[in-house]
């Protein structure tokens, strides 16, 4: 499989300002059901990651998480709060585009269907038991955004402040 799709919006600000780095919001999707969370492999890298996405100008953060997770697994979810707030380091896309991104990460309940990879984004989605997510392959800053999903306090972790 080819990269990721790129959202028109990119495309037309790389036109006008070539591989210069871009700061993007990002959402990640910790979709629950029960004691498992929807992980997928990505086509690009074969990394395997919750759903994650890009916000789009003027789109809610929490519609954007939902619609990602329907767009690339085919499940309904419902963004039930946000659980942290990161900036992340700059990267450079496999294209040579340069970004740095704004993640925000949603803790969201499962509504309804079951995981396929929907859009060619993903390899594959599935159901993954939390007891056994030392054993999925994640990156540790992946398995951060899970965890702080799972938190049960209700707030929101970020980095700064006092």
């Amino acid at each position: 499989m080819g990269p990721m799709p790129t959202p028109d919006f990119i495309l037309r600000l790389r036109e006008k300002i070539g591989q210069d780095p871009l700061w993007l919001i990002g959402v990640t999707a910790v979709v629950v059901r029960g004691d498992e969370v929807l992980l997928v492999e990505r086509a690009d890298n074969g990394k395997v990651t919750p759903v994650t996405g890009i916000v789009d100008p003027g789109e809610q953060p929490a519609d954007a998480a939902v619609r990602e997770v329907a767009e690339e697994t085919g499940i309904t979810a419902e963004a039930t709060g946000l659980s942290r707030v990161r900036s992340l380091p700059p990267m450079t896309h496999v294209n040579g585009a340069r970004a740095q991104y704004l993640d925000l990460a949603f803790r969201c309940a499962y509504v309804s269907g079951e995981p396929h990879p929907a859009d060619g984004e993903n390899a594959r989605a599935w159901w993954h038991p939390i007891a056994e997510l030392d054993g999925a392959g994640l990156a540790a800053e992946m398995r951060d955004r899970i965890a702080a999903a799972l938190d049960s306090s209700g707030t929101t972790t970020f980095e700064g402040g006092r």
